[in-house]
This record gives C-alpha cells, structure tokens and sequence, in this order.
C-alpha cells in the first residue's frame, strides 16, 4: 500500500489546548471550542450526520456539484494543487480528482489520526498524484509548507464549515486564505438563511446523531483535560439566533455537577449551558461583501433548487 506523504503536525502544543479548554470551561459563560468536536469518534459521528435525511447541507452541496460540475471545473481549471481544509475522510475532495486533475493533493484537519486513514486509501488509488497531509488547526492560522508548490493552488473548504466562525474570524480566515493562494482561488460551501423549522431539524435529528456528536465533545474534553465530565447529566440543546443568523449549539446540565480536573474544578448550575459551535447562515450579498472584504475580487456563485445552499469559487 502507498503511504502519503505526512508533513507533519502544527497543531497547537498539548499544554496550550488543555489552557486554552481550562479557560473556555472557566468563563462566566463557559464555552469549548467546535474543533474539538472532531476526535476520532467525532470525526466518524460528523460523517454519519450527513447520511440523515433531515441534514440539507451535504445534499444541497451535492447537488450543486453534481449539476454545476462541468462550469466548476471550466471556471477552477485543470491541474495544480488542491489544499483541502478539514478535509475529514477526503471524499469530497477526491469526487473532483477525475476532472480537476491536480498533480498534488494536500489535505489539511484537525484530527490527524481520522486523517491519515483516509489519505493512506487516498494514495493506493491515484499514484499518480502527490498525495500529502498534515494536522493543523487552521481555524488560528494557515501555514502551508514551503513544499507546497505554488503554481495554481485552489483551496477547497466544502460544507458549511465557514459558518463556525464569527464575522471577523471568518474575514481573518479569508484574508490568510488570499495570501496563501498566491494567485489561485477558494472554491468552498457556505449554508443560506432558511426556515427555522428546518435548521431545527438539521441539528436536532430525531435519530440523536448530532446529540450524540455534540455531547462526545465531553469524552474528548475528558481524555485532554483529565476531566470527569459524565455526559449522562448533560444534554445536546440547539437554539436559532434570528438576531445574528445562526445556530447555536450548546451543551446543557440536566442538574448540578461539580467537574474537576488536575488543579481545578467548576461548578455548573442545572440549566447551565456550556456553547460548543456557532453556524452563520449567510446571504448572498453578505458573503459577496465579505469576500470582497478579504480581497477576492472575482466570484462565482452556484446554488442549488431550493437556495438552501451556495457554492462559491473565488479569486
């Protein structure tokens, strides 16, 4: 079997994510960040979201892709690198090997170890493209290697995923995005402003696979921080922010716990919500002033039947 090349792993030292888990659970408003919703098991729970009938993105995207495909490929053009940002098992990325043809492939997540069994697949099947990985939590800052051949590089960043973070994250996100391109583009998804009836649904499937992704942020949190977190006393909450056009998703106490750690511990309240993930729905006129903003000039939108969702490739 063919081993992808692994660059190596520029996530966050381990002592700064336990730092950085021991603030958010100490806040006033206690909060842990979406990236560590994707450990291993999280990552394999994600993928089975998008299976669920109720969750529109994946089928929306697909949709678009499926359609648009040939204008896609005719706009990106052949050849080059394709830098795919949490890229979880790779199949989005690799459903385009056959017509964008990149002689290099970069995959990029958070959860590495999810990561390299999908590349290792990956690499037996296109020999002929230089497939390489790396972990990185890109979510603070984008830095791709000087290996990384320059020539046409197109980010990929599919799904939703840009939705996770607030306006001036996502500009920062875009502007590194811009620079690291060096003249290639971004080809990603973004979810559009809908019912609240089917966001709910979206998010809080009757099957409780998303609760079940939600709540294992805590055997994550566990396993870094040596915390004793027992998800049996909380519960996966969902609320629809009209306000600022997004989902929130928490989790909530279902009575009072004291959680401890290695030199701390923090009450929680019954009813005390810990934040765990944003997800901005956007406009088109809003991610076309945001994009405009980070210094893509040039874009082209496709969207599927039913405006539930956009496909964006910028420049």
């Amino acid at each position: 079997m063919t081993i992808p090349n692994i660059l190596g792993d520029t996530l966050t030292s381990h002592f700064d994510l336990i730092r950085e888990i021991e603030i958010g659970l100490l806040d006033k408003s206690p909060s842990i960040s979406p990236k560590f919703l994707y450990d291993p098991l999280g990552s394999h729970l994600f993928t089975a979201i998008t299976l669920l009938p109720e969750y529109y993105p994946t089928k929306s995207e697909k949709e678009i892709f499926l359609q648009y495909k040939n204008e896609i490929i005719r706009t990106i053009g052949v050849g080059g690198t394709l830098i795919d940002l949490g890229a979880g098992n790779c199949q989005k990325a690799e459903s385009f090997f056959n017509s964008l043809k990149p002689s290099s492939y970069l995959a990029i997540d958070f959860s590495i170890e999810y990561l390299k069994e999908a590349v290792t697949k990956l690499s037996g099947k296109y020999p002929h493209i230089n497939v390489q990985c790396m972990g990185m939590d890109f979510s603070k800052k984008i830095l791709i290697p000087e290996s990384i051949s320059e020539n046409k590089r197109v980010f990929f960043y599919p799904g939703s995923s840009i939705g996770n973070f607030l306006t001036s994250e996502a500009l920062h996100l875009l502007r590194q995005i811009k620079d690291q391109a060096k003249g290639g583009g971004l080809l990603f998804g973004v979810d559009l402003m809908k019912e609240e009836s089917i966001l709910k649904l979206a998010y809080d499937d009757p099957l409780k696979i998303t609760a079940a992704f939600n709540l294992n942020i805590l055997n994550s949190v566990n396993s870094l921080l040596g915390s004793d977190f027992n998800i049996d006393q909380f519960d996966h909450k969902v609320i629809i922010n009209h306000n600022e056009n997004r989902v929130e998703l928490f989790i909530e106490t279902l009575e009072q716990v004291t959680i401890s750690w290695p030199g701390n511990s923090r009450v929680l309240k019954k009813g005390e919500l810990i934040h765990t993930e944003n997800s901005h729905k956007y406009t088109l006129k809003g991610i076309s002033e945001l994009l405009k903003d980070a210094g893509f000039l040039k874009t082209q939108i496709w969207t599927d039947s039913k405006d539930y969702f956009a496909v964006i490739y910028a420049q």
